[in-house]
């Protein structure tokens, strides 16, 4: 995962530098067919119906080290039960639906999800790095 958002950036320089304090969120990983611009976070397009939902990875991510963070797990997201389209990029969100985009980046190859297909990333594939 190449960035974290602008919305993020600010959080943490608010809270190790003065500012407000940043309570850690639930975290839930997103997929998008059109992966949005960074570090604003603006556009791009979630995945939506057939029966999607964003997936909570909180516990599913190591200790940081090296200034990054990797799963520890494998993500597995429902079964779709219709056709999602060209999955192209990830996201991670504060919140299950809506909210705020933490951090975004791209797939190192796109997968197509049709119905009936489960969409899975396997433990050690999603990082995300500050460096």
């Amino acid at each position: 995962m190449a960035n974290i958002s602008t919305y993020l950036s600010n959080k943490l320089l608010d809270h190790a530098f003065g500012g407000s304090a940043y309570t850690q969120p639930t975290v839930y990983l997103a997929l998008f067919t059109t992966t949005p611009t960074m570090p604003a976070g603006t556009g791009g397009t979630e995945v939506t119906g057939g029966s999607y939902a964003r997936v909570a990875i909180g516990g599913d991510m190591a200790a940081a080290s090296s200034e990054s963070k990797t799963s520890n797990a494998d993500i597995t997201f429902t079964t779709a039960t219709a056709n999602w389209g060209t999955v192209v990029g990830v996201g991670i969100y504060d919140a299950s639906s809506s909210g705020n985009l933490l951090a975004a980046g791209n797939l190192t190859a796109s997968e197509t999800v049709n119905s009936g297909d489960t969409f899975k990333i396997s433990s050690g594939s999603l990082s995300i790095a500050l460096n």
